[in-house]
């Protein structure tokens, strides 16, 4: 009896590496009949099999989606053969994606990787003249993978933060555990190559709202408006990291009822971004979503549009190293209403290039952050190299594998 073959295509005539294919366990179980609790599908291709991993997305104690990487040559179709098996497929796993965070204990050490925390309103950013080091590591969650890492300050700032790596290893477990070492001087693995200030930094979130208190105001997610933050992670390597960012009750102004927004953070190996996806419920109806990219060296901004994709990017001699640094947001076009910065609005938000989304209670708002720092890769060291990258990212974009 034949086994059945799954079939994937690549729709774009150029190379794709370390493409993110993800199978729901509903989607294989219409190819492989019921699939038990305990039982797990593996895939080969030409005989051999690819590591997956099983991701358990509502926490039943039963995986709901596997998930793997395949690197695809142009127009390419692959097929896999699948089976069902009592165990996953024994190959030595790389861990090529991770999310961490972890709190300080009294004694200045920090506990075990969390699965879950929250902070009040009004938690207060760390205070480095008074105390060495912050109440979670490195001021919060992070995620990385192979290439790059982000941090997020777990605090009224809400700022997002970009680890420019030098190493494939997973790094982010250890760094900022002592005063002694400066994370933001280059090391072995890399250094935090950005300065966020007041700005929305690597791809912060806020809300616009047109004539809030007869003003058009930019509002910052986070802050001591929003009853409280939760983080949640929800899978974690070797293939991708996924996290979740609640905040609960955010009371944007006097006379208007609160929302709740949630961000899922993804990131997976092989790629130069992660990807968030945002849901927010009760925000007024002419009300859009924002992000953002810092701009404290003076760097223009280019904006450009590719199909179905539009890109707003710099690229400078603006990281922490004195060197160049590219940043990018790339979202499809049919969500994007404008590009623009925070100079003309009424905010706290400053320094920072804006993408305004557009919201829909019913779906959520997706976008992708790129930062390509010149000592992770020598296709960063000029504006035309990043630019040429930002370009056959967004091809790839428009144009995810064909699932057949």
């Amino acid at each position: 009896m034949q086994k059945p073959v799954l079939e994937l295509e690549n729709p774009v005539g150029t190379e794709r590496q370390d493409e993110l294919i993800v199978l729901s366990r509903q989607s294989l179980a219409k190819k492989l009949g019921n699939i038990p609790s305990g039982k797990f599908v593996q895939l080969n291709a030409d005989g051999q099999p690819i590591l997956i991993q099983y991701d358990d997305m509502d926490g039943d104690g039963n995986w709901d989606e596997m998930a793997f990487l395949y690197s695809f040559l142009p127009s390419q179709k692959k097929s896999f053969q699948l089976q069902l098996s009592d165990a996953p497929a024994a190959i030595k796993a790389v861990v090529r994606a991770n999310a961490r965070h972890r709190r300080k204990n009294a004694d200045n050490s920090f506990g075990p990787d969390l699965a879950a925390d929250s902070i009040p309103a009004g938690q207060p950013a760390t205070d480095f003249s008074k105390q060495p080091l912050p109440p979670f590591l490195t001021e919060g969650p992070a995620w990385e993978n192979d290439k790059v890492g982000f941090r997020l300050y777990f605090d009224v700032r809400n700022g997002k933060d970009i680890w420019g790596k030098t190493t494939a290893d997973m790094v982010l477990d250890t760094v900022g555990m002592s005063p002694a070492s400066n994370y933001h001087q280059q090391a072995g693995w890399g250094m935090d190559v950005l300065k966020v200030g007041p700005s929305l930094g690597a791809g912060a979130l806020a809300l616009y709202v047109p004539g809030m208190n007869g003003k058009d105001s930019l509002v910052r997610v986070g802050g001591r408006h929003i009853e409280k933050v939760s983080y949640k992670k929800v899978v974690d390597g070797p293939v991708r990291a996924i996290i979740n960012l609640t905040y609960h009750n955010w009371k944007i102004a006097e006379n208007m009822p609160p929302l709740q927004l949630t961000e899922t953070i993804s990131i997976w190996g092989g790629q130069y971004f992660y990807e968030s996806t945002v849901i927010i419920r009760g925000a007024p109806a002419d009300a859009k979503l924002v992000t953002g990219v810092v701009n404290l060296h003076h760097a223009e901004q280019q904006n450009f549009e590719s199909g179905g994709v539009k890109g707003l990017y710099t690229w400078h001699n603006q990281s922490e190293n004195k060197d160049n640094l590219g940043m990018a947001i790339l979202a499809a076009s049919s969500v994007v209403e404008k590009f623009s910065d925070a100079s003309g609005v009424h905010s706290d938000i400053k320094n920072s290039y804006l993408a305004v989304m557009n919201t829909n209670a019913s779906s959520p708002v997706g976008f992708r952050f790129f930062a390509g720092w010149e000592k992770s890769s020598p296709m960063f060291k000029s504006a035309e190299g990043f630019r040429n990258f930002l370009e056959h990212q967004a091809n790839l974009y428009q144009h995810p594998i064909l699932i057949r």
